[in-house]
């Protein structure tokens, strides 16, 4: 066991992986972090990781076109995030929403998350509303798009969940001005039963939100986000901001109203601007947290304790990791996370709805690999290195 995460331990177990110059070079493995176990201290940050579906690999259907969820492991792996002591944003671009998952499945996933919460003390619970059922090559009027918005609401709220206001691929491919942003999210958050968590996804996670808010120019956006955000501030608990841009992130937080929290998104910088500075910090909302649960758990617990230098020992060899799991075209970081579940012993194969494993190359996959032992985020090597040798034999890569 080593007594630092930054200084990782070599152990005697190799595994060949592809490296440049379409060769195999023989990899070392370090050994595993072990991250301490979950304390009972409140956390003093809220963290919600946005959580991976499982596919239902015993499908009969087609997989590119049918959305078949195993839901015994699905839930199973919501009550693992909970047990660490994190919160769970449902039914999010992490769970494919968008990319493979539609709506009427995404309101099933909901209603089951709910139901199991009850099941864990304490567990904390958010799910993901928006207007993704809306044909995506008709016209829609604003009103439509409002309509939408409620249509996905309401069942959420009869079962008794929490809201995270999602962006509307709809709303930004026919708003005309920033005056329609006012407009449909005013009507939506004078009608919600309890404050929300608003989406800001930038258009590096899904380009058909480019110019949301109504202006390609990020500082013009901005300002019509927080006119809306700070006229509503009694209505919504907190903002997700996903742009990848840590100054921006950390002026729009200065700026909200001090009711609002800042929920990071920034799954580039997410240890420091969690831990923040002077004049404040933001809360979490990452898709990243589901690929390094354990160790953002031990890293908030640490944090609780006043004990930032443990945090950022644990967190910051994650950073290197998330950066390559999230590059460009970062709306393929899914692939990422799911590779990370089968790696870890999470789930207990590597594939995915859509077929949305083949989305990162093969190349992407062995970083992963390395990134994540190097950070210590492979608790069982020899599993890991067993699994990932099944991956590079399926592509031909085996010796």
């Amino acid at each position: 066991m080593r007594d630092a995460v930054n200084e990782p331990t070599l152990i005697a177990r190799y595994i060949d992986l592809p490296a440049a110059g379409r060769t195999l070079c023989r990899f070392q493995l370090s050994e595993p972090r072990r991250f301490a176990p979950i304390r009972k201290q409140p956390l003093n940050r809220i963290a919600y990781s946005a959580a991976h579906v499982v596919a239902d690999v015993w499908t009969t259907g087609t997989p590119a076109l049918d959305c078949a969820i195993d839901w015994d492991a699905t839930i199973s792996y919501r009550k693992r995030l909970w047990s660490l002591g994190l919160g769970v944003a449902e039914a999010m671009d992490t769970a494919q929403r968008g990319m493979g998952m539609d709506w009427p499945t995404s309101l099933e996933l909901i209603r089951r998350s709910i139901g199991a919460s009850h099941d864990m003390p304490g567990a904390l619970l958010a799910c993901g509303a928006g207007t993704d059922h809306l044909d995506p090559l008709a016209a829609h009027s604003l009103e439509a798009i409002i309509a939408a918005y409620e249509h996905q609401v309401a069942p959420i709220e009869a079962l008794g969940g929490r809201i995270i206001l999602m962006a509307s691929r709809a709303l930004a491919r026919y708003a005309r001005s920033e005056d329609d942003y006012h407009h449909v999210y005013d009507a939506i958050l004078r009608q919600l039963e309890n404050p929300v968590i608003i989406h800001w996804l930038g258009d590096m996670f899904d380009p058909a939100l480019a110019g949301y808010w109504g202006s390609s120019n990020l500082d013009v956006a901005s300002e019509i986000f927080l006119q809306i955000v700070n006229r509503h501030a009694d209505r919504i608990d907190g903002v997700k901001v996903s742009l990848l841009d840590k100054d921006r992130e950390i002026a729009l937080r200065r700026r909200l109203d001090p009711r609002v929290r800042m929920y990071t998104g920034d799954d580039f910088n997410y240890a420091e601007l969690i831990a923040g500075d002077e004049h404040g910090h933001s809360d979490a909302l990452l898709g990243i947290f589901d690929a390094i649960a354990p160790a953002a758990s031990a890293a908030l617990a640490a944090l609780a304790e006043g004990d930032e230098k443990t945090f950022h020992d644990i967190l910051s060899p994650t950073v290197p990791l998330s950066r390559h799991m999230f590059a460009s075209p970062t709306r393929f970081y899914k692939t990422g996370v799911v590779f990370m579940a089968y790696l870890t012993g999470a789930q207990d194969h590597f594939t995915m709805i859509g077929g949305q494993q083949s989305a990162r190359s093969i190349s992407h996959l062995a970083e992963i690999f390395r990134l994540a032992d190097r950070a210590g985020l492979l608790p069982d090597p020899e599993l890991a290195v067993s699994r990932m040798q099944a991956v590079l034999a399926v592509h031909g890569m085996s010796r």
